[in-house]
C-alpha cells in the first residue's frame, strides 16, 4: 500500500469547576471533513465519559482527563481516552474508551467489524484471553466465560488490546487488565480492509 502519512495530534485543553480534561484534537489528515467525523466522535465520547462518572457536589470533588495515542499509520489512528475522577467514596475511578479510525474516512469500528463477516472471533479472542489469565495467575471476580461481542480493544502496531474496565474481571487493585493478542494469531479471520488486515502487510 502507499505511505500514508500520520494524522498530527494535539492536546487540546478544556476545564470547568473541579474539572481539568486534555482531549486529543486531530488535524492533517487527507481531508477536513474526515478530521472533523474524528473530532467530533472524540468529543462526544469524552462528554460521554463525564456524564458517566456522575455529580461532582462532593466538596472534594475533582476530575482529569487524558489521553493515550496507541496507533497512528497505514490510515488508521487508535487512541485511548480516560476520565478520572473523585466524587467521594474511599477512592477515585479512572474510565477507559478507546476509539480507531481510519483516518481517511473518520470511520470508527467497533470490534465485530475488525473481523470477516460471520467468524466467531468472541470465541477465539475468549480462548486466548483465558489462556493468558492463566498464565499471568489473575485472580477473577468469577470465572472467566468470554469477552462481550463489544469489548473493549485498540489496536497497537500489529497487536490487538483487549482490556477489561476497573472490577469487570477482577479487583480495582488490579487495574485495567489488558490481553495483547499479535494480529498474525487471527489472520484467518481478520477482515483485511479493516485495521488489522491493514497492520498485517508487511511494507
Amino acid at each position: 500500500m502507499p505511505f500514508q502519512s500520520p494524522v498530527v495530534v494535539q492536546t487540546a485543553k478544556t476545564d470547568f469547576p473541579k474539572a481539568e480534561l486534555s482531549l486529543p484534537y486531530i488535524s492533517g489528515g487527507k481531508s477536513e471533513a474526515a478530521d472533523k467525523k474524528i473530532n467530533d466522535a472524540i468529543h462526544h465520547a469524552v462528554q460521554q465519559l463525564v456524564h458517566n462518572q456522575g455529580s461532582l457536589d462532593d466538596p472534594r470533588a475533582q476530575m482529569l482527563g487524558y489521553f493515550e495515542q496507541k496507533n497512528n499509520q497505514k490510515d488508521y489512528l487508535s487512541l485511548s481516552l480516560f476520565n478520572y475522577a473523585f466524587t467521594g467514596g474511599a477512592h477515585g475511578l479512572t474510565l477507559q474508551e478507546s476509539l480507531t479510525f481510519k483516518q481517511s474516512t473518520g470511520q470508527t469500528y467497533t470490534l465485530a467489524q475488525l473481523f470477516k463477516p460471520g467468524a466467531d472471533y468472541v470465541e477465539r479472542i475468549s480462548a486466548i484471553v483465558d489462556a493468558q489469565i492463566k498464565a499471568r495467575n489473575i485472580d477473577t471476580l468469577e470465572p472467566f466465560k468470554a469477552i462481550r461481542p463489544d469489548q473493549d480493544y485498540y489496536v497497537a502496531d500489529r497487536s490487538l488490546v483487549i482490556y477489561f474496565q476497573l472490577y469487570e474481571l477482577a479487583a480495582y487493585v488490579f487495574g485495567f487488565l489488558y490481553f495483547p493478542i499479535s494480529v498474525y494469531e487471527l489472520q484467518d479471520i481478520i477482515n483485511e480492509d479493516g485495521p488489522l488486515g491493514a497492520m498485517l502487510v508487511n511494507d
